[in-house]
C-alpha cells in the first residue's frame, strides 16, 4: 500500500490523497461504504462500484462465524470470493467486543448525541465491570456465538489469523471499543488492552497486507493522546481512530484535535463508523482521510432516500401520488429510471426491489457528496 498527500488546505487540516493498493485506488478522503458478510446488504458488487464506492469494509467477526475465512480462503480470498476486484478492508472485530458487549446492555452507540432514548443514562462503567454477553481479559474476548450459541475466543493473533485468510487490502488490528458511561479507570484499562494487543497484532501478521492501528481513549484528552503516541510508535501503515467519541458532534471534532497531531501525517487516517452527511465536512477538515458509515444503507432498508433537500420517506401514503424522480439533480440510474410513486408502490408492498434502489441511490448520493468536499478542498474553500 501506498499513500500520497496531492495537496494540503491552508484553512484547515483537511487533504486530498491518492491511496494505492494491489486492487487499486481511492481517491481521499473517502466514504467506505460497510459489507458486512461480504455484501453491501440488497446489491450486488457490481452495482455497489456503479454507486461510485471506491473501497468496502467487510466484517471479521461475521465472516469467521459464516462462511469461515476457511471457505473465504479456498475461494481466492475475499475479492474473489465476493467479485469485488477494487479495495477492500476487514476490521478486527474489536467492535464487537462493544457491539455485542455494553452496547447491547445499555441500548446505546458510540456516540451518546446520535442515540436518543439511550437506556443507560446515568450509569458509570468502571474498572471492574463485565458485559454480560462478551467476556473481556488481557488476551482477548470470549463471545457467545449467536448462530449457535457456543462460546468462541478472539484476541489480537485470532483476529490477525483471520483477516490473513480473507485476504483483504487493509486490516486493522484488535483492539476494545470503549463504551459511553465509561469511567477514567475504565478506560485507562482498555487502552492498555488494546495496546498491548496492538503490539500482538504488528508481531504477528506475517501476510504483505496494510495493518492499521486503533487510538482509543473515550473523551479524555491525556488519555487519547497517550493512545494516539503510541499507537504511531509501532509502526502501523496506516490509523483507526475509534471507541466512544463524546456526546455531541462537536465533542467528536474536539477529540479529534487531541489525536491528529501525534500521527504521522504521510499516512492514512480512518475514522471508524462514523460518517453522517452532516459529519463528513467536520471529520475532514479535521484532517480525516477515509471513514465507514452504516447510514446509507441502513436507512435504506428503512424506507428512507436522502435528497438534496433532506430526507424522504417512502413509506408515506403521500408518495404513492408522486411523480418525481427521488432528486431531480441525482445523475444516479434509479433518479434517472424511477420515480417516487413506483418505490413508495414497492415499499409498500414490500418488495425487496424497494430496499434494493434506495440503497443504490443512497450510497450514491453519499460517494457523490464526498467527491463535492474533495472539489472543495481543491478549489481551496475549506
Amino acid at each position: 500500500m501506498e499513500f500520497n498527500i496531492l495537496k494540503k488546505s491552508k484553512k484547515s487540516n483537511a487533504r486530498l490523497g491518492v491511496l494505492k493498493t494491489p486492487h487499486g485506488l481511492v481517491e481521499t478522503p473517502a466514504l467506505v461504504p460497510v459489507a458486512t458478510q461480504a455484501v453491501v446488504k440488497t446489491l450486488t458488487s457490481e452495482e455497489a462500484e456503479a454507486a461510485k464506492c471506491q473501497m468496502l469494509i467487510a466484517n471479521t467477526f461475521h465472516l469467521h462465524l459464516k462462511p469461515g475465512e476457511k471457505i473465504v480462503k479456498n475461494s481466492g480470498g475475499i475479492h474473489e470470493f465476493m467479485n469485488w476486484n477494487r479495495p477492500l478492508m476487514t476490521d478486527s472485530g474489536g467492535f464487537q467486543i462493544f457491539s455485542l458487549g455494553f452496547g447491547y446492555d445499555l441500548g446505546v452507540g458510540k456516540v451518546l448525541g446520535f442515540f436518543p432514548g439511550k437506556k443507560g443514562e446515568g450509569l458509570v462503567i468502571d474498572k471492574t465491570a463485565q458485559p454480560k454477553k462478551v467476556r473481556i481479559t488481557s488476551q482477548g474476548a470470549y463471545f457467545k456465538s449467536p448462530i449457535t450459541g457456543e462460546e468462541l475466543f478472539i484476541g489480537p493473533k485470532e483476529s490477525i489469523k483471520i483477516q490473513e485468510a480473507l485476504g483483504a487490502d487493509i486490516i486493522f488490528a484488535f483492539d476494545e471499543c470503549t463504551p459511553p458511561f465509561s469511567s477514567y479507570e475504565y478506560v485507562q484499562k482498555a487502552i492498555k488492552r488494546t495496546h498491548d494487543w496492538a503490539k500482538i497484532c504488528v508481531d504477528n501478521k506475517k501476510s504483505n497486507q496494510a495493518l492499521f492501528g486503533i487510538v482509543q481513549g473515550s473523551k479524555f484528552q491525556d488519555l487519547r493522546s497517550e493512545s494516539a503516541k503510541y499507537i504511531n510508535s509501532l509502526g502501523f501503515d496506516g490509523f483507526g481512530i475509534g471507541g466512544d467519541l463524546g456526546e455531541t458532534k462537536k465533542d467528536m471534532t474536539k477529540i479529534l484535535s487531541w489525536i491528529i497531531p501525534h500521527l504521522d501525517e504521510e499516512k492514512p487516517r480512518h475514522m471508524l463508523g462514523i460518517g453522517r452527511l452532516d459529519d463528513m465536512e467536520n471529520i475532514i477538515k479535521s484532517g480525516i482521510d477515509l471513514f465507514d458509515c452504516t447510514v446509507p444503507t441502513h436507512y435504506a432498508r428503512r424506507g428512507i432516500a436522502f435528497v438534496s433537500g433532506g430526507k424522504l420517506n417512502l413509506s408515506k401514503s403521500i408518495f404513492l401520488k408522486d411523480k418525481k424522480p427521488l432528486d431531480s439533480k441525482c445523475e444516479c440510474s434509479v433518479c434517472q429510471n424511477y420515480k417516487r410513486h413506483y418505490i413508495a408502490h414497492l415499499w409498500k408492498a414490500k418488495e425487496i426491489t424497494a430496499m434494493r434502489l434506495l440503497t443504490f441511490h443512497n450510497l450514491y448520493f453519499f460517494n457523490i457528496f464526498v467527491e463535492n468536499i474533495r472539489q472543495k478542498i481543491k478549489n481551496n474553500q475549506i
